[in-house]
Order: C-alpha cells, then sequence, then structure tokens
C-alpha cells in the first residue's frame, strides 16, 4: 500500500486507457482499507482507482512498481481478486504524495465486486509486458509531485470548488446516459421475458391436457425447458426491502413456484432441491439459504397450500398441505412387498425422487412398523415387517 500514490485523472504523455471497471475495493495486503468502493482504470503505465463516493480521492498505483500478479479466486461470500506483489520500496524517495508511509504488506489486493476480474487479470498482463512506462519521455514522470503535474494540453489541473462541481456534473450526465441506454435495453428484454413466461404458461396447459399422448421422456424434455424459462417478477430485497416483509413476500412467491413441482414429485420434496430449483428459476437474483428457511417458516402464518416438514433425522423438507402421509407409508409398503425388498436408491427411481427423501420414507415406515430393515456389506435394505405378521396371528 505504501507504493500507492495520491494522482489526478488526467493522463501522462503517451499513456493510453485500455480498460476500466466499477466497484473496485483495495486491500492492503490481507487488510481492509477506507477504498472501498472506485473505478479502477488500466493504462499502459498504471492503475488509477477514482473514488465514486467521494470526490478527490484518487489514487494510482505504477506498472514500474508491481513484480508480479495472483489470480485470488472467489466463492458464493467472497469475491474474485487481483494480487498486485511490488518491488521493495526505494531508500531515497518522496513520501509526500504516497497514501501512507509503510506498510507490512509487500502486495496489494484490488477485489472486483461486481465481476470482470478474468478479462481485467488478461488486459493487465499484457500491459506489463509490454513495458511501455520504459519510454525515456516517461521514466521522469513518477516522482513528479502531483501539484505541478499537468494535462495532456499543458493546461494546468482544475482545483477548487468550481473544479469539483464541474467533475460532479460530467459523472451525473455519464450516469445518466449509461441508464437511459440500460433502462432501454432492459426494457426490451422485459417485454421478450414476459412473451415467454405467457408462453410457458400456455405449454403447461396443453401439456396437462394432452397428459397421456406424450412419452416420458418428451414429458421429461419439455418440462426442463419451461423451467429454464424461469420466474418473470423475482421478489428481492431492493423491491420489498427486508426482514419479515421481504420474507413474507418470498414465502408466497416460492409457494406458487411450488405447488405443481410438488405435485409432479409426489407431494414433497426436500430443501435442497428447493433451493437448487428456486435459484435456477431465479437467473441472476439468487436466494440464500438463510432466507430460504426464513421464507419457508412463514407458510403456515400466511395459509399457503405448502408447508415444513422436519424428519426426526434432521432432514428438512416442503410438501404440499393436501399431502397424504398414511396413503403414501401404504404405496411404499405395498411397493416393498411387490419387489421382496428395496433399497433407498431403487425407492427413489420408482417415485422419481432424491435419494435422501426416499431413505426417510422408509425409515419412517419402518418406525410405524410396517417394514424392517437388512443392513449388511450390501448395503441397507428394507423388507416386508413379517414379525409384525406374526405377532399378530399369535394374538
Amino acid at each position: 500500500m505504501d507504493r500507492l500514490v495520491w494522482c489526478d485523472e488526467s493522463l501522462l504523455p503517451g499513456e493510453v486507457n485500455t480498460l476500466q471497471q466499477h466497484c473496485v475495493r483495495i486491500y492492503d495486503g490481507e487488510d481492509k482499507t477506507t477504498f472501498d468502493n472506485g473505478l479502477l482504470q488500466l493504462t499502459s503505465h498504471r492503475l488509477i482507482w477514482d473514488d465514486q463516493d467521494q470526490d478527490g480521492r484518487t489514487l494510482c498505483l505504477y506498472h514500474s512498481a508491481v513484480t508480479r500478479l495472483e489470480d485470488i479466486r472467489g466463492s458464493l461470500t467472497k469475491s474474485h481478486k487481483i494480487a498486485s506483489f511490488l518491488k521493495p520500496p526505494e531508500a531515497k524517495r518522496d513520501v509526500s504524495q504516497q497514501i501512507i508511509v509503510a506498510s507490512r504488506y509487500d502486495f496489494v489486493r484490488f477485489s472486483f465486486r461486481k465481476g470482470g476480474q478474468s478479462e481485467f487479470l488478461s488486459a493487465y498482463k499484457q500491459q506489463l509486458s509490454k513495458k511501455l512506462w520504459d519510454l525515456p519521455q516517461i521514466k521522469a514522470l513518477p516522482s513528479k509531485p502531483v501539484a505541478q503535474a499537468r494535462t495532456t494540453r499543458g493546461a494546468p489541473i482544475r482545483s477548487g470548488i468550481m473544479g469539483i462541481e464541474r467533475k460532479m456534473e460530467a459523472k451525473r450526465l455519464e450516469t445518466d446516459k449509461n441508464i437511459s441506454e440500460a433502462f432501454q435495453d432492459l426494457s426490451a428484454l422485459m417485454e421478450k421475458a414476459k412473451e415467454m413466461v405467457a408462453l410457458a404458461e400456455s405449454v403447461t396447459k396443453k401439456l396437462e391436457e394432452k397428459k397421456g399422448s406424450l412419452t416420458d421422456d418428451e414429458t421429461t424434455q419439455l418440462k426442463s425447458y419451461l423451467l429454464s424459462v424461469g420466474i418473470a417478477n423475482p421478489v428481492t430485497r431492493t423491491t420489498h426491502g427486508s426482514g419479515a416483509v421481504y420474507h413474507r413476500e418470498l414465502a408466497k412467491q416460492l409457494a406458487v413456484f411450488l405447488e405443481p413441482q410438488l405435485r409432479e414429485a409426489g407431494g414433497i420434496m426436500t430443501m435442497q432441491d428447493i433451493y437448487c430449483r428456486f435459484n435456477r428459476a431465479r437467473g441472476m437474483e439468487l436466494v440464500s439459504p438463510e432466507d430460504l428457511v426464513c421464507a419457508c417458516e412463514t407458510f403456515s402464518v400466511l395459509a399457503l397450500p405448502v408447508s415444513v416438514k422436519l424428519f426426526d433425522s434432521g432432514v428438512l423438507a416442503v410438501e404440499l398441505r393436501t399431502h397424504n402421509e398414511e396413503s403414501f407409508l401404504k404405496d411404499v409398503h405395498a411397493r416393498v412387498c411387490e419387489a421382496m425388498s428395496l433399497s433407498a436408491d431403487e425407492l427413489s427411481q420408482q417415485l422419481n425422487i432424491s435419494i435422501m427423501l426416499a431413505k426417510e420414507r422408509l425409515i419412517v415406515a419402518e418406525s410405524s412398523g410396517m417394514l424392517c430393515r437388512d443392513d449388511s456389506v450390501e448395503g441397507l435394505r428394507f423388507y416386508d415387517n413379517r414379525f409384525r405378521e406374526a405377532a399378530t396371528a399369535a394374538t
């Protein structure tokens, strides 16, 4: 961090701006800094970070100070980052323009909170390999104080209130232009999305009407296409706030989404399957596991047609309120008797449900006395409980 210096947005003679990325945060090694949200520009000679929240906070890191780059992959909770490893600072140097006098790290990290890290890293490596800053007319410029810097036309840098106002006005005009262009594209996309959702609903109705005329493979393929169409207007924190209101609206949308799918899945589905299907339908507006569970917990309060079921093993599932547990267990018992014995894998294939849910059903049937188990080296299998029949006959 001690290699970053204050600067302005004007380019140096011969310097070319090649790429930029919004919403970039700067780390001093492993430590967070106050430089939280900025526009990162890649030029032929340096990185320029311009604060998007506070005017007058512009930093730069010269390519000549960088030794190597490291790609730090992100996860669901962490953003992608680029680490720039730096040369040791020179013994005699002007520290008046530095952000800090000394740092305990020999690298800085740039966190790309809105993506674009891969493209930026590739372009960054290209600029480092070109070494355009080694040109004679540029080498003396890094040590030149910012207060004495000039624009490419030789005019002095604008400062004071008027300069800040001009900068703010230019940013506002650029933002308005970008928003207008974005909403034009978004409006066209939403119109197409409405048409696709209407088409999906129409196809679903026709599928129900012609249920017997389609093969199982055709039905499965068509339903996968309908699922990929997604949800037209997903409930988000941006549109419905946070807390209880957001979870209630999310629960209503989730219930509408799940009802037809639960009917196809035998009336019950594990929370893991619901999480995957629901987020796939929402596209980019993903829901966290915590928000999904909180939304499901409000099903009973809102009197929705679905409810949460917790098995003794701790497996969480959602089922239709019309789901008949007793008839389902009788069906499981009949299938086991017909096949002589069944494993969780075999039952899941017959009922078209997950193996985890099939195992829970077999265990519940065992707890009710219908089945008994044989746990051997070949795996866990369930049989008809003839011990109960023998006990009944004896009495």
